[in-house]
């Protein structure tokens, strides 16, 4: 069996959860069958997966460039296509992919599996960074979405909003986790070069993310007045959305001197490191249908404090793995920091059941064996 897999992201372009649950996914179904990667950028690698990067036509826009991103989407898709598909099936990554994996149904008569690993309609902050475009882009997902021959949703709570904002049948729509590399993401000391370059503290929380509003960076700013001043929040914040966002938390980081600020793409290895010596992990999003940097922070022992949305409230287990907090709480973030500082003994607990959770549950292994059944269902 040959799946062609169509997305955005893929390294080495990945800068949010979709790309990371790709790398993982296709390295472990390659192990049990051949798969073909397109994704947006110059990559050219043989074998199994086979990767290959597009490029857009270069079509401008000449009346509002916050349609661009709209236009370079399509016309990647279009140039994927054009390639020829000959697996036995395709399978898309968010909008960005949708429009090429439903076209290939079309053109070369094959299932079209699509995940879903956010939602256009509960984005809506998309707007201020496509403008009109936006429109175009919800369009697209629910055109796929309502025409794919089986919905991938990577947590209960996104299943049951697929179901509210698509026409879809129920038995179309199938939960499937994402995944944590449990060989890769392990306790690791932090090293002395990193922290002296980054000018890290003993003692120190943990953001990482893009600064966007989705991800609620802005509550754990508010936070740091209310926090033990002692405590150091170190964010990996980069990649934004928009300028005006980053901008606009620059200017509140500003005024708080115990925020430090790593405003660049780090390594693997080093992002896990920052991870396993972080007292907690935060993460403040107010929409996020999965979290799989909760999965990374746990997998590294490390204790979680997150907002109880979306999938979050099926990885984090409160008072076992870590703290749910209400979305946009500045108090109960701080509260809750404060708590696991003074409190080595539960941070302990939420460490070590962490980790014992995402073995149990979180393997890619595990999800590259439900996604291989899905093929074979439709086939």
């Amino acid at each position: 069996m040959k799946v062609t897999m169509i997305a955005k992201e893929y390294p080495p372009y990945v800068y949010g959860g979709a790309g990371v649950h790709l790398r993982y996914l296709a390295q472990e179904l390659s192990k049990i069958m051949d798969v073909e990667i397109r994704c947006f950028g110059d990559q050219d690698l043989s074998g199994n997966p086979k990767v290959k990067g597009f490029k857009p036509l270069g079509l401008k826009s000449k009346t509002d460039p916050k349609f661009n991103p709209i236009f370079d989407t399509f016309t990647t898709n279009l140039a994927m296509l054009a390639e020829g598909i000959d697996s036995q099936v395709v399978h898309s990554h968010t909008w960005y992919g949708h429009y090429a994996g439903f076209l290939a149904k079309k053109l070369y008569n094959i299932p079209f599996i699509a995940t879903s690993h956010s939602l256009e309609p509960l984005r809506p902050w998309k707007e201020d960074q496509l403008g009109r475009g936006y429109h175009l882009s919800t369009w697209i997902e629910k055109t796929a979405i309502e025409g794919a021959d089986r919905i991938v949703a990577v947590s209960k709570m996104m299943k049951e909003d697929i179901l509210k904002y698509f026409k879809v049948p129920e038995e179309k729509v199938v939960v499937v986790h994402n995944g944590i590399d449990l060989n890769k993401w392990k306790p690791t000391p932090l090293s002395n070069s990193l922290k002296k370059e980054y000018n890290i503290k003993d003692d120190y929380v943990l953001f990482v993310g893009r600064p966007t509003p989705q991800k609620g960076m802005e509550y754990l700013v508010d936070a740091a007045d209310l926090i033990d001043p002692n405590i150091q929040i170190v964010f990996g914040a980069v990649g934004a959305d928009t300028k005006d966002y980053e901008n606009r938390m620059k200017e509140k980081v500003k005024t708080k001197k115990n925020i430090n600020w790593i405003n660049k793409l780090l390594k693997e290895e080093e992002y896990i490191q920052l991870y396993s010596s972080a007292k907690a992990f935060i993460c403040p999003s107010i929409y996020e249908p999965f979290g799989i940097i909760n999965l990374e922070a746990m997998a590294c022992k490390t204790p979680v404090i997150a907002s109880a949305v979306g999938g979050i409230k099926e990885v984090v287990v409160p008072e076992e793995t870590g703290i749910l907090v209400e979305p946009a709480k500045p108090n109960q973030i701080a509260n809750s920091i404060n708590r696991i500082f003074k409190d080595s003994t539960l941070a302990k607990k939420f460490g070590d059941n962490g980790r014992a959770r995402v073995e149990k549950y979180f393997s890619w292994t595990r999800i590259a064996s439900q996604t291989k059944k899905i093929y074979e269902g439709l086939l």
